[in-house]
C-alpha cells in the first residue's frame, strides 16, 4: 500500500487517470477482508474531488451498482492482460456518462429581437398580431431578424409546418422556447 501512496504522490498521470489507476490497484491489493471496493471507490472519487470539486458529486456507488456486471469483468479482464487499461477505459466511461448526462444543458446564444418575440408569444399567435405586439411594421425585417432565427434555434415552431407561408400560419413557444424564457425573464 505504502508504494501505492507513494505513486499517487509523485505521478504526472491525469487525476482520471490516476483515480482510475489507484481505484484498480487498491482493488488487486485487497488490503482488507471486506470493503476494497467501496474503499477504492472512495479514494477514487476524492482524488478526482481534489483536482476538481464538482467531482465529488459523482456517485461511484450508485455507478457501479447500475453496472456491476461490467465493473467485475473490466477488474477480471485487467487481472487477466496484467494491464490496467480495461478498467481505467470502463471507469472513464462511467464518468463521461455521468458527467455529460448531469450537465446542465447549454441555453442558446439568443438575440434580443428573439428574446423580445418570445417575450411577446401568448399562446399561438398570426405574424400580423406579432408584429403588432412587438410594434413592428416592417414585414421582411421581421421575418429575418425574429421570426428565422427563433425557428432555426427551435425557439418557437409553426402551427402549419407543411404550408409556412398560409395566412393561417400562427407560431407557438416550443419547450425549449418556454425554457429559455423562464431562465431569462427580467425580474
Amino acid at each position: 500500500m505504502g508504494d501505492l501512496f507513494g505513486w499517487l504522490a509523485v505521478t504526472d498521470a491525469h487525476p482520471l487517470i490516476a483515480g482510475s489507476v489507484f481505484h484498480y490497484e487498491f482493488e488487486f491489493i485487497h488490503p482488507f477482508a471486506d470493503g476494497n471496493g467501496r474503499m477504492g471507490r472512495l479514494w477514487q472519487n476524492l482524488i478526482l474531488a481534489r483536482w476538481n470539486p464538482l467531482f465529488a458529486d459523482i456517485p461511484m456507488e450508485s455507478l457501479i451498482f447500475a453496472h456491476q456486471a461490467e465493473y467485475y469483468q473490466a477488474l477480471q479482464d485487467s487481472t487477466r492482460q496484467n494491464d490496467s487499461a480495461p478498467f481505467i477505459t470502463f471507469m472513464l466511461r462511467m464518468i463521461l456518462d455521468t458527467v455529460t448526462s448531469s450537465a446542465p444543458q447549454v441555453s442558446p446564444q439568443v438575440t434580443p429581437q428573439v428574446g423580445e418575440l418570445l417575450a411577446a408569444i401568448q399562446g399561438e399567435m398570426g405574424r400580423e398580431a406579432l408584429q403588432s405586439a412587438l410594434g413592428l411594421s416592417d414585414r421582411k425585417s421581421f421575418r429575418e431578424r425574429y421570426l428565422k432565427p427563433a425557428l432555426a434555434d427551435d425557439l418557437i415552431e409553426m402551427t402549419i409546418p407543411d404550408k409556412p407561408n398560409s395566412r393561417l400560419q400562427k407560431y407557438r413557444l416550443t419547450d425549449k422556447g418556454r425554457q429559455w424564457l423562464a431562465q431569462n425573464r427580467d425580474g
